[in-house]
């Protein structure tokens, strides 16, 4: 309540501010605003920043280290006997003290001083955010007159306003790579303690994937297997149909819309292709399972052959026609990105329309056209809905695309589902496949932005 009533009365001030601002810029000058160094909108926004962003950046520190000082300052009301043991003890404490102030029961018969507790953080918390709604909105008022105070012919708003706006930009891009660096090395710490436990070599180049767990040491297959060679080759198998689809027709398509299809029909043929890339991958799911596999093996069966219900071949054709737009739309950029002069020149030599794109244009246009087929395998990688759906969950070492098989991406989503203990090998596994899963489609990126920079025309 506290922090929706500040951030309402932030963004009021914010615009009282930039209407102050803007106003009596042009009313120091008398209306005469081609005397001012900046345009009154630019003495706006520097009041408006003013106003809203010390404000903001309060808010911002005082909302990330709120929760932390008012548990500080519980626990050390609290005996030694409740604060001094290990790791899990402390941690354990934590959480039923969050649990009690937010009326979440903890499933037992909580300690009265840890009830206390948790009634002084809630009223800690309540404190702290009234603090910080007084705080905050006294900062924004004060903001607002100092910089409606600094507003004058020679204040260089502009500048300043893009100094402010540069900050963010760069803010915004740190923030960007570090989330990043954040996920890449979760993956990697908690993959090296699989690695810990099972064999990097049995991983990567063992041929049996059962990574069941029993709960008990002498139940059957306690141990688990994580060789990973069937999902690696499940996943080259459906990339390899995928691609075998998406990239004849994907690239025909460009072809023939930057080339030959007139304005109009271009207008909308091209929305229509990128229709397919916003449907959601659910979708596309239920059609591989309930259209193209039943198709995939009545076709087969009418043949003589023996065609499991759920097939690569299914799964690997309908993640074609989902990454279709991906190659038609960025080949149709990169084809039409050719300059005409060369076309002319071409056409000028006695050239006919075919071997001049065939010897001219698609020869132009290939380090684009490369790099769309690698951002296309990244995606047909990356995907799990439609193979789990319509290939199965069975880890099958095979090149035969009518037999079940399944993939990296699918097993790290049943790997993290059920009631497994988060530390487990079989729930470890996961981050192993995810961490060669990473490491693949950023060689298949680095080898696209290689290409490109390798073989990019230059044009004036």
């Amino acid at each position: 309540m506290q922090l929706t009533l500040l951030a309402l009365i932030l963004a009021l001030l914010t615009v009282i501010g930039f209407l102050i601002g803007r106003s009596r810029a042009a009313s120091s000058v008398g209306g005469r605003v081609a005397e001012l160094h900046s345009v009154p909108s630019y003495h706006g926004v520097y009041v408006a920043l003013w106003a809203g962003l010390p404000a903001l950046l309060l808010f911002v520190a005082w909302t990330a280290s709120e929760g932390w000082l008012a548990m500080q300052l519980v626990l050390s009301s609290l005996p030694d006997r409740l604060t001094t043991g290990d790791g899990q003890s402390v941690a354990l404490l934590k959480a039923d003290i969050l649990n009690l102030a937010h009326g979440i029961a903890t499933g037992r018969e909580a300690d009265p001083l840890v009830t206390e507790a948790a009634r002084r953080y809630s009223a800690l918390r309540d404190l702290a955010d009234w603090s910080l709604l007084a705080f905050g909105a006294s900062l924004a008022v004060a903001g607002l007159a100092w910089g409606r105070h600094r507003i004058g012919p020679d204040l260089r708003a502009r500048p300043a306003v893009e100094r402010v706006v540069r900050v963010a930009l760069v803010v915004c891009s740190l923030v960007a790579i570090l989330t990043t660096v954040g996920i890449v090395l979760s993956l990697l710490f908690e993959a090296l303690r699989f690695f810990t436990v099972v064999s990097p070599l049995d991983f990567l180049f063992g041929t049996h994937w059962s990574p069941q767990m029993a709960m008990r040491a002498d139940q059957v297959g306690s141990s688990g297997s994580f060789g990973a060679i069937p999902l690696f080759a499940g996943t080259l198998l459906i990339t390899v149909i995928a691609m075998l689809v998406a990239v004849p027709v994907g690239l025909m398509a460009a072809i023939y819309m930057s080339e030959y299809a007139g304005r109009g029909v271009r207008t909308w043929l091209k929305p229509a292709l990128e229709i397919l890339a916003g449907i959601p991958t659910v979708v596309y799911g239920f059609f591989a399972a309930l259209t193209m596999a039943p198709f995939v093996r009545s076709v087969g069966e009418a043949l003589g052959l023996d065609v499991s219900s759920e097939s690569a071949l299914a799964a690997g054709i309908v993640m074609g026609v989902m990454i279709i737009p991906f190659v038609s739309s960025l080949s149709d950029d990169v084809i039409n990105a050719v300059p005409q002069s060369l076309r002319d020149g071409s056409y000028g030599l006695g050239a006919t329309k075919s071997e001049t794109i065939r010897q001219v244009v698609l020869p132009a246009a290939l380090p684009g056209i490369v790099a769309a087929v690698m951002l296309a395998v990244s995606r047909a990688i990356g995907e799990t809905m439609i193979v789990t759906m319509a290939s199965g969950l069975t880890a099958n070492l095979t090149a035969n695309p009518l037999q079940a098989v399944t993939t990296v991406t699918t097993q790290i989503a049943t790997l993290l589902v059920g009631d497994q203990e988060f530390d487990s090998p079989k729930t470890l596994s996961a981050f192993g496949l995810g961490l060669v899963l990473f490491l693949v489609t950023l060689c298949l990126n680095m080898v696209a932005l290689r290409v490109v920079r390798t073989y990019r025309e230059k044009y004036d």
